[in-house]
C-alpha cells in the first residue's frame, strides 16, 4: 500500500465517518429540541448543538441555497449524508479495485 492509499484509507475515511455521526447526532438533537423532549436552554444540549451546528453549517448552508424551500423540511441534511456515503464509499473502491485486478 503506497503512502497516499494509506492517508485515505487510515485519515480520511474515518473522518469521513465521524462527520456521518456528527450528522446523525444533529439530526436527532434538531428533532427532540423542535418536539420539546430537551430543552434548548440545557447548558449540555445548547453545548452540543452549538458544536454540531458550527462544525456542519459551513457544508449544509450551500445546499440549502441550492435546494427548494419545502416549509419546514429541511432535505440538505439527507442530500449531504449521501453525498458522504458515496465518497467514502467510491475512495475505498479505489483502493481496493487494484488489488482484485
Amino acid at each position: 500500500m503506497s503512502f497516499g492509499q494509506a492517508i485515505i484509507v487510515y485519515f480520511i475515511v474515518p473522518l469521513l465517518d465521524l462527520l456521518v455521526i456528527l450528522l446523525v447526532v444533529n439530526i436527532v438533537l434538531s428533532w427532540l429540541i423542535a418536539f420539546n423532549v430537551v430543552n434548548a436552554r440545557n447548558q449540555f444540549v445548547a453545548m452540543v448543538w452549538r458544536f454540531s451546528s458550527a462544525l456542519l453549517d459551513p457544508f449544509l448552508n450551500p445546499l440549502r441555497r441550492v435546494l427548494p424551500n419545502l416549509g419546514g423540511l429541511d432535505l440538505s441534511p439527507i442530500i449531504f449524508f449521501l453525498v458522504v456515503q458515496f465518497v467514502r464509499n467510491w475512495l475505498l473502491l479505489q483502493q481496493i479495485y487494484p488489488l482484485l485486478g
